[in-house]
């Protein structure tokens, strides 16, 4: 399949309204809202809906992704509710990204669907800015919802599964403390709609 390019998304993103809504992603506050904020990646994070909510918890946050139009919009959002000096912003792609923050207490990766070797590559990197106590927490649409969820992609190449999700941390040095399938809701301007999600959360051994 063809690699999706930064235009594309940046033809998707230009629209007055978010894209995919301000409100954040509601795995993220179920799995992010125990952890002690600190520095955190969003991973690919597009219009800043989760980066916005980790700041506005306390985290400083670097929101990571190719589309510069995307990040345009995150910034204006942070600013807006006040909290754009907590929020970090950098143009490049999941895969050969360089943080602003080298190590972070937090890795975020909210619905990257890409395909396989690609999303092992992004998570193995985002890893190793991840500090020693610190966590990669993932949320995507997954395999399972081609035949029972609504929205996503319809490429099973690009929808993870547990077992691939696991494997992709094998060697990296974390424990995985839950990767499994939830019954999810996407954010849609129609209200939300229910979908089949797998969530991954990690801590990084040390």
């Amino acid at each position: 399949m063809a690699k999706v390019t930064s235009d594309y998304w940046d033809k998707k993103y230009e629209i007055d309204d978010f894209l995919y809504t301000k409100v954040e992603n509601r795995f993220v506050v179920e799995y992010c809202s125990p952890l002690k904020p600190g520095r955190a990646i969003d991973l690919a994070g597009g219009e800043g809906r989760n980066s916005v909510w980790l700041a506005k918890q306390g985290w400083t946050v670097e929101n990571i992704d190719f589309s510069p139009v995307a990040l345009r919009k995150y910034s204006d959002y942070a600013s807006e509710v006040g909290v754009a000096s907590q929020c970090l912003a950098t143009v490049a792609d999941a895969t050969t990204f360089v943080p602003q923050q080298d190590q972070v207490e937090l890795g975020l990766i909210g619905y990257l669907q890409t395909p396989g070797s690609e999303l092992k590559k992004a998570i193995r990197r985002l890893g190793k800015h991840v500090v020693q106590g610190g966590h990669l927490f993932g949320v995507w649409h997954a395999r399972a919802n081609l035949a029972g969820g609504f929205g996503g992609p319809r490429d099973p190449r690009v929808l993870p599964t547990v077992g691939f999700l696991k494997r992709a941390l094998w060697g990296q040095g974390f424990d995985v403390i839950e990767c499994k399938l939830r019954d999810g809701q996407i954010q849609t301007k129609e209200g939300l709609k229910p979908s089949i999600t797998v969530v991954l959360l990690a801590r990084k051994r040390g």
